[in-house]
């Protein structure tokens, strides 16, 4: 893998940056690998990587039918956090805010990784004893989220400006300083890079058109728009088509599918530098490095895998908005997009094995984006060695038929 540094960056401006490699192969697709991951995303990449450098598997292929990090990992909102309520939830996603803290200088690539904390608007005293009783169970893991006041709202988020005439005004606030933002692109290609440098292949353009099996119905490998490839063990990581792709097998999991759509607005200078969500409206807002603030909220009403533009819920964002900022009515909106997210009935992910022998999947993230590195890591230690990592025990699809749900609050919009 070539580095990247400055002198490297200075060498190579001197030919006008045509002497660089690719980042990564594009090799023939073989007959077989030991293990085959479907869906080039945050999380089958990160899988990916994992395997190869914790557990020496590189004999991978990582199939996607669309380009790499095309998919949902390309329509997030790259908000990064670990303001959980569920014990396990805050363990797990505490583990990926520290990983990510060190992911460019693990992966040699700046995926603009920026720490600069979220603050959750209160607006009703119901909200209030919700996000008191989260921070008392964050306190006994380590990560913060501390309770703020209105004054110290305003010092800290100045564009919301005068509070005085709007509907539900903060009562107070919280803060998450641990709270981040990075570049989903450059999270996506990081891992690609540092992944076929470890001998994994990466067959972008490929669709799994179906599975194959043995005698006693076990996956022994999957059927592609490019051939058929045989494979000692097949990983679902396939996001918001998950429920298509495991159809395919035969296999229904606990999964509601939702469009969750987002828009950016026109750049302008620098205005907020914090993350701001307000859960009781559905809203939150925060400037790209770019500057365009990007805006979203809760998930549509209704079920569906549609990608486009619900006006209902489109229309109550914007009007959330302008009403905690005034200022921005003036504001031209310059694109809009939406995904298909998955997310288990309990909003919690499931990293498991499946009824289907040789089938594993990783799923249900409702915001994945904040728990690639923790998801790929446990998620290749269960492809590896079979057994769940002691991180996502509690994350298995045997607790559906167990009752033991993971009822998880700080998933779901935060509400």
């Amino acid at each position: 893998m070539q580095r990247f540094s400055f002198l490297s960056l200075a060498r190579n401006a001197l030919s006008h940056h045509e002497g660089w490699r690719r980042a990564w192969r594009s090799p023939p697709l073989r007959e077989a690998y030991d293990v085959v991951i479907v869906g080039a995303g945050g999380h089958g990449l990160s899988t990916a990587y994992h395997l190869a450098k914790e557990h020496g598997i590189s004999n991978v292929a990582v199939i996607e039918k669309g380009w790499l990090g095309g998919g949902n990992t390309a329509r997030n909102t790259h908000t990064i956090r670990a303001n959980f309520l569920r014990d396990v939830s805050i363990r797990f996603h505490d583990v990926s805010v520290k990983l990510y803290e060190q992911l460019s200088r693990e992966l040699n690539y700046n995926i603009l990784f920026s720490q600069r904390s979220m603050i959750d608007l209160i607006q009703s005293w119901g909200k209030l004893r919700d996000l008191r009783r989260r921070s008392l169970a964050m306190a006994l893991h380590g990560p913060a989220y501390d309770l703020i006041s209105v004054d110290e709202l305003r010092r800290r988020i100045p564009a919301m400006g005068d509070l005085s005439g709007v509907r539900l005004p903060p009562l107070a606030g919280m803060a998450h300083p641990q709270a981040a933002m990075a570049r989903h692109d450059a999270v996506a290609w990081s891992y690609a890079r540092a992944a076929d440098a470890r001998g994994v292949e990466i067959h972008q353009h490929t669709e799994v058109t179906g599975f194959l099996r043995d005698a006693r119905g076990r996956i022994t490998g999957v059927e592609t728009s490019r051939g058929t490839v045989r494979a000692g063990q097949v990983a679902l990581a396939t996001a918001g088509n998950t429920s298509h792709v495991a159809a395919k097998a035969g296999l229904s999991l606990p999964l509601v599918t939702r469009n969750l759509q987002a828009f950016v607005s026109e750049p302008v200078k620098p205005i907020i530098d914090v993350i701001v969500n307000c859960p009781d409206v559905g809203l939150y807002v925060m400037q790209s490095d770019k500057g365009e603030l990007v805006i979203g909220g809760g998930t549509d009403p209704i079920p569906s895998y549609r990608q486009g533009c619900h006006v209902a819920t489109f229309e109550d964002v914007v009007a959330s908005l302008v009403e905690l900022f005034p200022r921005f009515k003036a504001l031209r909106m310059m694109r809009q997009w939406g995904g298909a997210i998955e997310f288990a009935y309990d909003a919690s992910p499931i990293i498991s094995k499946t009824g289907v022998e040789g089938l594993l999947v990783s799923t249900g993230w409702y915001g994945g984006f904040k728990s690639i590195p923790v998801g790929g890591l446990t998620y290749a230690h269960l492809i590896a060695t079979g057994t769940p990592h002691p991180l996502a025990e509690a994350f298995g699809l045997d607790r559906f038929t167990g009752l033991r749900f993971l009822l998880e609050a700080g998933t779901v919009a935060q509400r």
